[in-house]
């Protein structure tokens, strides 16, 4: 069997275009704030989609700031949840203590309409606000296709 310039052309193209996959949140309570920034650098980098599928709270939420809004869709069962940054707890002995340069950092990277949810629903502050898909949620982020 021969193989033509052109069979060789598409079969390099193949080999070569990076396999694309998907983030599926469906638990995520969050965590230390810049491993979210460079785990969601990565994917807004490769292109690649969101599909929240559950909870999606705390440093999970840098998710609307960093990747492209039109690569993140939310499904009838996504939650998000915002509150006010802390310092991480191994060095305030334990205690929940917050950080007023941890939040501004993380509203710094909000688009517009989740700034204005959080100023609609009186700012960051230790509670947990969260949002359930419905229209709220749809104000931010649209509801996911069917193809998704």
């Amino acid at each position: 069997m021969r193989i033509t310039p052109l069979a060789l052309l598409l079969l390099s193209v193949l080999v070569a275009s990076p396999a694309r996959a998907d983030l599926h949140i469906t638990r995520d309570h969050g965590g230390y704030v810049e491993e979210y920034k460079t785990k969601y650098k990565r994917i807004r980098d490769r292109k690649e989609r969101v599909i929240i599928d559950g909870i999606c709270n705390s440093a999970c939420t840098l998710v609307f700031g960093i990747v492209p809004m039109n690569k993140i869709c939310v499904t009838p069962k996504a939650s998000v949840g915002f509150h006010q940054a802390y310092y991480d707890k191994a060095f305030t002995f334990g205690i929940k203590v917050t950080s007023a340069e941890g939040t501004s950092d993380l509203m710094s990277y909000y688009p517009e309409t989740v700034k204005d949810w959080i100023r609609r629903n009186g700012g960051l502050t230790t509670e947990m606000k969260k949002i359930k898909n419905g229209k709220e949620l749809w104000r931010i982020v649209d509801p996911c296709p069917e193809e998704w």
